[in-house]
């Protein structure tokens, strides 16, 4: 019985180890990992910076952020959307975008956003993270440049997670991005 015990668990281990080091950890770089560890850390400390900011924005801030979680697993991303962004702590204590366009597709390598128009841009990957997240892989690029692959450095690497906040709306939060915030946020609605 005990030979048996010992057999399950050491034909287990290596499995789950397999489950924890998935393909997204195998594509992240180390920064990013990094960012990903501290993510609540940095969301706390730009949040707190943000909520300085104009009441009327901060108000805004504070809406999105009460939504809920909800499953992503059974979540259809595909289709158009209209997204902005949200820099949140840093340079400017909190700043709310104009919408603009965005598009997620699956190519049959899962699914793929891409933020069509404004003058910063995103092109990347979603992988599962757990019921109620993924982690976003992406390349910000300036309009009318060609995006360099994920992984090409930390100018234009970013890295995120993203939730799902109703039938209709989802977003991305990007901890520590390269220029002018401490965090990011890209809120998408159909």
């Amino acid at each position: 019985m005990l030979r048996a015990l010992a057999l399950t668990i050491a034909f287990a281990l290596p499995a789950t180890a397999a489950l924890a080091d998935g393909v997204v950890q195998k594509l992240m770089t180390p920064a990013d990992k990094t960012r990903l560890e501290q993510y609540e850390e940095t969301r706390k400390t730009a949040l707190t910076e943000a909520r300085s900011g104009d009441p009327a924005e901060v108000a805004q801030l504070d809406s999105l952020l009460a939504k809920p979680f909800l499953s992503t697993p059974d979540f259809d991303m595909a289709g158009e959307w209209r997204c902005r962004t949200i820099k949140a702590g840093g340079l400017a204590t909190l700043v709310i975008y104009n919408w603009f366009k965005c598009r997620v597709s699956d190519d049959g390598s899962g699914w793929k956003l891409d933020k069509l128009t404004g003058s910063q841009r995103t092109t990347g990957r979603f992988y599962d993270d757990g019921e109620n997240r993924m982690i976003y892989l992406g390349s910000l690029f300036i309009a009318g440049d060609t995006p360099k692959p994920y992984g090409s450095g930390p100018e234009t690497d970013q890295v995120g997670y993203a939730f799902r906040t109703g039938q209709q709306e989802w977003r991305i939060e990007f901890p520590a991005p390269t220029y002018e915030s401490k965090l990011d946020i890209l809120e998408i609605h159909r």
